[in-house]
């Protein structure tokens, strides 16, 4: 399992470090335009891929069809035109809702705020769960809830007191929240029957197609030629590194080591993050940012303890990074 570990160490790095290459790129390149460029690669390459897998399973025979070593694809029973309807609400919600207020998010706060508050996405999708009776929610998850909106209090809410620039880019931030645990909520009958590459890649796909049309005034006015390559090969890598491989990573783990397991490397995100920020960017963080970070993420190790005694505890897909 060392293999996996390590894996799930770089999806980490992956996903805190795509906070710093994408607010670095959007120095250069307009929010809608870059996400419009990133959605799409992503959602090509997602398909080519569901194709691939599609046509492999079709070769093989047996109990393992479909299959390969990463366990992340397999055979997939035909979508009805139900689960293609929620499909299209998930790309909706998660993907299109979700990205236009996380990019625009991003562009108008810091990396440190942005990673915080998207830090907070377990515990809100533990609530909403819970309203709709779809899991039970313990007293150690309300103390999680409760330590992280108080870490949430030190990274926005604190700063937008003594300074509201960010302010409108971190209530962006919590829509995101919202939208990310709707997502993941809505997800959990789809993922049942089909799997976590198929309920993505075409969640995505749908998203991308409201999601461009959006970005087009922006798009035309880019001089596309005279972007730097390397803004170029950052878009790119945003797209292929956050939005393909990580994810892979994530749903491989999720079926080698299990829910629980899997689940606390991505408290490794936020903080991850703001360090990155800190140290290549040379972002400030206040020591409120880091005291929030911590509680941030004590709160979230906090909803996950139920899990570790064997209560049933959901995972979500991770918020993007």
């Amino acid at each position: 399992m060392a293999g996996i570990d390590g894996l799930l160490l770089l999806m980490v790095l992956i996903w805190a470090g795509n906070y710093s290459l994408a607010k670095e790129t959007l120095r250069h390149l307009p929010p809608l335009p870059f996400n419009a460029v990133r959605l799409t690669t992503a959602s090509v390459l997602f398909l080519a891929l569901l194709e691939w897998n599609r046509r492999a399973a079709r070769r093989e025979s047996g109990p393992e069809a479909g299959a390969n070593r990463w366990g992340a694809l397999r055979a997939s029973p035909a979508i009805s035109p139900v689960d293609w309807l929620a499909l299209a609400g998930l790309g909706v919600v998660g993907h299109f809702v979700y990205q236009l207020c996380f990019i625009g998010g991003l562009a108008r706060t810091s990396v440190s705020n942005s990673a915080l508050i998207l830090g907070c996405t377990p515990v809100a999708v533990a609530m909403l769960a819970a309203a709709i009776g779809q899991e039970r929610v313990t007293k150690t998850h309300w103390a999680g809830a409760a330590l992280s909106l108080c870490g949430l209090y030190l990274v926005a809410g604190r700063g937008a007191e003594l300074d509201g620039s960010s302010l409108t880019g971190d209530l962006l931030m919590l829509v995101c929240i919202v939208c990310w645990a709707i997502y993941t909520v809505s997800s959990r009958p789809l993922l049942e029957r089909h799997s976590p590459l198929v309920v993505t890649g075409y969640s995505m796909a749908f998203g991308t197609l409201l999601y461009v049309p959006v970005a087009i005034p922006g798009v035309s006015r880019v001089e596309w030629g005279a972007l730097e390559g390397w803004v170029w090969a950052a878009t790119f890598a945003s797209a292929v590194l956050a939005l393909n491989v990580a994810y892979l990573i994530w749903y491989t783990a999720v079926q080698r080591i299990g829910n629980a397991r899997t689940s606390v490397y991505s408290n490794m995100v936020p903080v991850a993050a703001i360090v990155l920020a800190w140290s290549v960017l040379g972002e400030r963080v206040e020591p409120a940012k880091w005291i929030g970070a911590t509680a941030i993420v004590g709160g979230v190790v906090l909803t996950r303890l139920d899990a570790r005694r064997g209560a049933a505890v959901a995972v979500e897909p991770p918020a993007e990074e």
